[in-house]
């Protein structure tokens, strides 16, 4: 996480140096168009997409732990091996399931998720049995139910 802060730290640096350097170089050139602004101008550019996909890696990096942070809490409330705070009961009125079946669930989600956003037709009562991750286990009652 630190290399991630430190090459976002340095992309923005990068990217506010360059953009000095076009008004510095503006300002000397007396406002005129030189290849000296040009060079700066295009400097500039460079260091603006650098900072932007630095941006988006750190953005990515962010929601690729928030979705670890997340599915690990929810296989921990699952499971039933959530701890929790002194003072505070750790059980729920629902039963646990098993880390497979909450995988299970997850992939199926997931497969409708992207079907939708793909537009590909299907319904959504067609489309988890078409896809062989999808498939539940027929024991739970809530799946039986489809």
């Amino acid at each position: 996480m630190e290399g991630v802060a430190d090459s976002l730290n340095n992309a923005y640096q990068d990217f506010v140096s360059a953009a000095a350097n076009v008004l510095q170089t503006k300002q000397n050139a007396g406002a005129q168009k030189t290849t000296a602004t040009d060079a700066a101008l295009e400097n500039f550019k460079q260091k603006w997409e650098s900072f932007k996909i630095v941006c988006d890696q750190a953005e990515e990096f962010v929601e690729s732990m928030k979705q670890r942070i997340g599915s690990e809490c929810l296989v921990d409330e699952a499971s039933g091996h959530a701890a929790g705070k002194p003072g505070q009961a750790t059980t729920t009125d629902l039963p646990p399931i098993s880390a497979v079946r909450l995988e299970q669930m997850s992939k199926s989600v997931r497969w409708l998720v992207m079907e939708l956003q793909h537009g590909s037709g299907t319904g959504a009562a067609n489309s988890a049995p078409s896809h062989p991750s999808a498939a539940f286990d027929t024991r739970f009652s809530e799946d039986a139910a489809q």
